[in-house]
C-alpha cells in the first residue's frame, strides 16, 4: 500500500501529511475523515435538522421521506461514534444537530409534515434505521439523551419502541429490534432476538444471512456486530465471551479477505458501504477479541478507507457516492438510496478506542495478502481463499454462497479484490453454464456444497430449468500460486449441448487467462463490458459441446484458469500438468503444479472426492 497523502476533500492535519511507511494513517487521519464526512452532509438537512435529503441518487423502494431518515440515522451513528470515541467533547456541536433532528421528527410521526419522521412497522425500512438512531442515543447517553427534555424522550421511547416489536424480515434484520431493546433497557427483548439467530450459526464463526446459504460482509457488520456490542454495552461477560468467541474465530478468515491495496473482495450484496468492512476488525480491538495484532488492525481498517477515498468514493463535494470506487448503479439494489452508503459509519468504530491504545500507537504490520502466498479453505460457507503477494490479490473461489436475488454478486464461481462481475444485463464472467439457442447462458443455481481443503473446493449446482436446456454440474476448482483448474462434470444434458466457460474480469493492469485441457477450446472474448473496479473489463472464454447422452458417468470439461497483476507472469501452460481418465462411474483428473504440488480429484454425478499434496503444507 502507498502511503502518501490521499487526494479526497477532507482535510488532514498538516503534521499527519507526510506519512513514514510504518506509520500508516493515523487516528487524526480517520477523525479527519469522519468530520470532513459529517460536514459535507449538513447542508442537506432540512430545517429542523430531521431528515437529510442528499442528492446524488435515485429514491430507494422505501420512498423519499424514508430515505431522508436513512441519512439522519446513518450520519447520526458516525456522530455519535467521533464524539463519543473523544471523551465526550462535540466542539463543532454535532449531537446539538442531532438532537434538534430527534425532536423535530419525533414531533409528529407518520404526519405528513416536511420533517414528520415515517412511523416503524413490520418489515420496513424505519426498522432499520431505529437501530442506528437508538445505537447512536447509547453511545451518547450521557451527552444527548440524559440532557434532553422529558417530552422529547417520551415521544423518541415511543417511536423506537414500536421497532422492538415490529416483525423484522427473517435475516440479519432480526438484530435491529435487538438493539434498539438494549437502549431501551428491555432484556426479555434482547434474549429474544438473540436466540432468534442461532439457527443461522454454522460454526467457525460464520453465520447465513436468513435461512439461505448467503454468507458476505452482513456476517461481520451485522450478524457479529449487533450481538458482541450489546454485550459489551452492557457488561455482561458470559455472552461477550460467547459472541466474542465466535467473533475471534471470524477475523482469522476474515483478515484473509483483502487485498494488500486495502480492497475487500467484492462479493455479496450492499456493497455501496464500503469501509463499513473495517467494523468486524476495529470491533474485535475494542472488545479484546481478535487474533489480529494491533498493527495489522490498523493496516487492514485504514487500508480499506484509504482504498475507497484514493478511487472517488466521496466526490469532491465530501458526499459518499451510490457504487464501489465511485457511482455505479450495477452495485445496488433496490433498497438502495442516496443515504444508503453512510452505512460506513459502522466502519469508524476504531475512533471509540482511546489515542493511546496500542492499535493506534503501534506500527502498522502487513496484511496477510502482503504477507506469503496462501491457499485457506473456510469449510463453513465452502469457500477456497487464494492470495499472492507478487500482486496482492485476494481470489475467493465460491462454493457454497448462492442468493439468486442479488446475483451476480453471490452465484459466480469467483471472486477477487481487484475486479468486479460484469452486470447481470451482460454475459456473466467466471461461469459456468450450458448454451440456449439464443447463445445465452443458464443460472447457475441450487448450489450443495462437497467440501473445500487443501487448495481445492468443490460443489453442486443445477443448470437450466425443465422445459429448458438442463443438467447437473459438479464442479471443482483446484489452486496453486496464481493458477486454478477448473473441472467441471455435466450430467443430464442431453447429447450435443453446447456449454461455455468465462473467466475473470480483468481491467487495465490485470491478466485474466483461460487455458483448455479438456472438453473445451478457445472461444472468443466476450464483448467488453464495465464493472465496479473498471469501464473496460476483459472476459476470456472457452466453449465445448457434451458428447453423451448424459445419463450415465456425465461429460467433463477441463481448463486452467489465472487472474495476475505479476508484471511478467510465467507462461500458465508451464505451471500446470493434468491428465484426465474416464471410469465406469465418472472421472478423474491428476494436476501435477510446476513445483510439485499434486491434486487428485475424483468426480461422479453425485460429488467429488479430491486428493492434495503440497509439499509446503499451503
Amino acid at each position: 500500500m502507498t502511503r502518501s497523502a490521499p487526494p479526497h476533500p477532507f482535510a488532514l492535519p498538516p503534521e499527519d501529511r507526510d506519512l513514514s511507511p510504518h506509520t500508516g494513517w493515523t487516528r487524526a487521519h480517520w477523525e479527519a475523515v469522519a468530520d470532513g464526512l459529517l460536514v459535507a452532509v449538513a447542508p442537506h438537512a432540512t430545517p429542523g435538522r430531521a431528515l437529510y435529503h442528499l442528492p446524488g441518487g435515485r429514491p430507494s423502494s422505501s420512498g423519499v421521506r424514508s430515505d431522508g431518515l436513512e441519512g439522519y440515522a446513518r450520519t447520526f451513528l458516525l456522530a455519535a461514534i467521533r464524539v463519543a470515541g473523544a471523551g465526550g467533547a462535540d466542539p463543532d456541536g454535532l449531537l446539538d444537530r442531532y438532537a434538534d433532528g430527534l425532536a423535530a421528527g419525533t414531533a409528529r410521526p407518520g404526519g405528513d409534515g416536511p420533517e414528520d419522521w415515517p412511523v416503524v412497522t413490520d418489515r420496513s425500512q424505519p426498522l432499520v434505521e431505529a437501530a442506528s438512531i437508538a445505537l447512536a442515543l447509547r453511545l451518547t447517553r450521557a451527552q444527548l439523551w440524559d440532557r434532553l427534555d422529558d417530552a422529547v424522550r417520551e415521544r423518541a421511547t415511543a417511536w423506537l419502541s414500536r421497532a422492538v416489536t415490529a416483525e423484522p424480515w427473517a435475516c440479519n434484520w432480526e438484530l435491529f429490534p435487538v438493539t434498539v431493546a438494549g437502549f431501551l433497557g428491555d432484556k426479555d427483548a434482547v434474549t429474544r432476538g438473540l436466540d432468534g439467530i442461532e439457527r443461522w450459526y454454522v460454526g467457525d464463526g460464520w453465520y447465513t444471512d436468513g435461512d439461505r446459504r448467503a454468507f458476505d460482509y452482513y456476517n461481520g457488520w451485522a450478524l457479529h456486530l449487533y450481538p458482541v456490542l450489546e454485550a459489551w454495552l452492557s457488561g455482561d461477560a458470559d455472552r461477550l465471551d460467547r459472541y466474542g468467541e465466535r467473533l475471534r474465530v471470524h477475523l482469522a478468515d476474515y483478515a484473509r479477505l483483502f487485498g494488500a491495496d486495502g480492497s475487500p473482495v467484492h462479493q455479496g450484496r450492499s456493497l455501496t458501504y464500503r469501509m463499513a468492512t473495517a467494523c468486524p476488525l476495529w470491533l474485535g480491538a475494542l472488545t479484546g477479541h481478535t487474533p489480529l495484532a494491533p498493527g495489522t488492525t490498523r493496516r487492514l481498517a485504514s487500508g480499506a478507507l484509504r482504498h475507497f477515498l484514493d478511487r472517488g468514493a466521496a466526490g469532491p463535494g465530501g458526499l459518499l457516492s451510490l457504487g464501489w470506487h465511485g457511482p455505479y448503479a450495477p452495485v445496488l439494489q433496490g433498497y438502495s438510496g442516496p443515504a444508503s452508503p453512510y452505512w460506513a459509519s459502522k466502519g469508524f468504530l476504531g475512533l471509540l478506542l482511546p489515542a493511546d491504545h496500542e492499535v493506534w500507537t503501534a506500527g502498522e504490520e502487513p496484511a496477510p495478502a502482503e504477507r506469503s502466498d496462501a491457499l485457506t479453505a473456510l469449510p463453513a460457507p465452502n469457500w477456497l481463499l487464494q492470495s499472492t503477494v507478487a500482486d496482492g490479490v485476494v481470489r475467493l473461489h465460491n462454493h457454497g454462497s448462492e442468493d439468486v436475488r442479488w446475483d451476480p454478486h453471490y452465484t459466480r464461481l469467483a471472486y477477487s479484490s481487484a475486479t468486479a462481475p460484469v452486470s447481470a444485463a451482460d454475459p456473466p464472467d467466471n461461469h459456468f453454464g450450458l448454451v440456449r439457442p439464443d447463445g445465452s447462458v443458464t443460472a447457475r443455481t441450487g448450489i450443495v456444497p462437497l467440501g473445500a481443503g487443501r487448495g481445492w473446493a468443490a460443489s453442486r449446482s443445477v443448470a437450466g430449468e425443465e422445459g429448458d436446456v438442463h443438467g447437473r454440474v459438479v464442479a471443482v476448482v483446484l489452486a496453486r500460486g496464481a493458477a486454478e483448474v477448473r473441472v467441471h462434470l455435466v450430467t443430464g444434458a442431453g447429447p450435443g449441448t453446447a456449454v461455455r466457460q468465462t473467466g475473470w474480469a480483468a481491467g487495465e493492469g490485470l491478466r485474466s487467462e483461460l487455458l483448455p485441457l479438456h472438453g473445451l477450446a478457445d472461444a472468443p472474448a466476450l464483448p467488453p463490458a464495465a464493472t465496479a473496479c473498471t469501464p473496460h473489463a476483459v472476459v476470456p472464454a472457452a466453449a465445448g459441446v457434451t458428447t453423451g447422452d448424459g445419463r450415465s458417468r456425465g461429460d467433463l470439461f477441463v481448463c486452467a484458469a489465472r487472474l495476475t497483476g505479476a508484471p511478467e507472469p510465467e507462461p500458465l501452460s508451464a505451471l500446470v500438468r493434468t491428465e484426465v481418465r474416464a471410469g465406469s462411474a465418472g472421472h478423474e483428473v491428476a494436476v501435477v503444479w510446476a513445483d510439485g504440488a499434486t491434486h487428485r480429484a475424483r468426480l461422479t454425478p453425485d460429488g467429488a472426492i479430491v486428493e492434495s499434496s503440497l509439499p509446503d503444507g499451503r
